[in-house]
């Protein structure tokens, strides 16, 4: 299964308003848009829980309760789907994301590898939102690893920045983490790496060798080479919502299928068939 892709669908992401774009926030809706990808051949969801109090589906929940209905809704419109739950979150008390992942069990779960400045800015100069930072430090990385230990809940290493990539190789040393560690680069975060196809090759130099990785391309239309690139170097993908709302013809994408439809047609290109869910469980050495 050399040749296979795994391809995972981000549907939703932790703040877009639903009253501006066209995200999925009840467990209905993630449930509708999750089978849209699954269709077009995402076997993965990386799953972000919003609040389904009326108004407030643009903030974050880590009710577990809410988690539960969101993934058991998904798990039920696309049978055999991997889940991947989202675990960001800013600041000392992360209790709460911790109790999300002991109520899910997830197959796969973030796990946010560094710490970065999270910042964006207009074109200005103002800030387009207070600068921040998402705060990712060791002891924090460690009790995540060790509850997905209790939950059978294989990591994806989410690296931000190209420290946060040489980070994971020293976690593995340390013992933090036993196994053959999954990459994720997210790429385009403005405050973060590129989204640029010439920084790919050297971020696969500074990997645990044989360890497999994936793009998370952040972005319009800059991110549709760097996904043809990933493609070809033999990565595995993701889009959605969560990273991007346009197409690579320019045009607004209104729902997962699209985007995951387009992501399909690029690894085809490049000779890469679509690894089932079936098949994407014994490539990650998930229970099928």
């Amino acid at each position: 299964m050399g040749d296979k892709v795994i391809i995972s669908c981000a549907l939703t992401g932790v703040l877009t308003d639903p009253k501006r774009f066209p995200v999925p926030v009840t467990p209905a809706q993630m449930a509708t848009e999750a089978r849209a990808a699954f269709d077009q051949g995402a076997a993965i969801m990386h799953v972000h829980f919003r609040r389904q109090e009326p108004g407030k589906g643009h903030l974050p929940s880590w009710e577990p309760k809410v988690a539960v209905e969101i993934m058991d809704a998904i798990r039920s419109a696309c049978p055999g789907v991997i889940l991947n739950q989202s675990t960001g979150h800013r600041g000392p008390d992360y209790q709460a994301p911790l109790d999300c992942l002991r109520a899910v069990r997830p197959e796969v779960a973030a796990c946010n590898a560094g710490t970065l400045n999270y910042l964006k800015i207009n074109s200005d100069g103002s800030w387009s939102w207070p600068p921040g930072i998402f705060d990712n430090a060791p002891p924090k990385i460690k009790d995540f690893l060790d509850v997905m230990v209790d939950t059978n809940t294989q990591p994806e290493f989410e690296c931000f920045d190209t420290g946060i990539v040489r980070s994971v190789e020293m976690y593995v040393r340390n013992g933090m983490y036993k196994g053959l560690p999954k990459y994720n680069f997210v790429m385009g975060v403005a405050s973060g790496q590129p989204a640029d196809v010439d920084l790919l090759p050297i971020l696969l130099r500074l990997i645990v060798k044989g360890a497999p990785w994936q793009v998370t391309a952040i972005g319009r239309a800059e991110i549709w080479k760097l996904h043809r690139r990933a493609a070809e170097l033999g990565g595995h993908m993701r889009t959605g919502l969560e990273d991007t709302f346009y197409l690579p013809d320019g045009k607004m994408a209104v729902s997962n299928g699209q985007l995951i439809a387009a992501l399909a047609a690029i690894a085809r290109e490049t000779g890469r068939s679509i690894a089932s869910p079936a098949e994407a469980r014994a490539m990650m050495g998930l229970k099928a």
